[in-house]
Formats: C-alpha cells, structure tokens, sequence
C-alpha cells in the first residue's frame, strides 16, 4: 500500500479499516497521534467528496466502494506521476500573463 501516508490518508485508511462503525474525531485523533481540530479539518476535503459522512460529531467512510476505489486510482495515478515527474511548483510555472490567486 503507500510507503508514507500523510495524515489525509492515515485518517481515510482508518476508517476504511474500522467501517463497521462511525468514529469522533477525538477518537481518530488519539488512534493516529493528531490533534483533534486537525481530524475534523482533514476530513472536511474528502466529506465534500463524498469519501466520508459526517453527522456530528461522527465520521465514517462511505458506502460508495466505487467512489472510494476511483478516488483511489486517482491518487495513485497522481502519486505515481509525481514520483516519475516531479511534483508540480506552482511557483516555477508562474508567468507573467497569469492573474494572480489569492
């Protein structure tokens, strides 16, 4: 599986691995050594995905084994092309012509 997890996919790989139930974020946090805040704000990008269900203060991951397993393809592609590639800078791409972000 991956070598290195950041702390997206240790809390995902959790709750793929403990789905026969929903978990508080302080529960996750102390299973994983993170601060609690830092779960609920890392699961927030995957909820908005529909990876994870949220009904305060519980979190699970989805259902959807589909959706879970093409969210996956997609990051190992991307974690894939990264190693062969390089991780994109944002900063070496930059051009003149580009509106700045904020």
């Amino acid at each position: 599986m991956l070598e290195t997890q950041n702390d997206t996919e240790q809390a995902l790989l959790f709750l793929d691995r403990n789905d026969d139930r929903a978990w508080k974020a302080a529960t996750i946090a102390e299973r994983l050594g993170l601060e609690t805040d830092a779960v609920s704000a890392i699961l927030s990008r995957p909820k908005e995905r529909d990876l994870v269900r949220h009904k305060s203060p519980y979190w699970a991951i989805t259902d959807d084994t589909d959706r879970l397993r093409a969210a996956y393809r997609f990051h190992r592609h991307h974690e894939g092309a990264d190693e062969q590639y390089g991780e994109e800078r944002l900063e070496e791409l930059r051009t003149d012509e580009m509106e700045q972000v904020q």
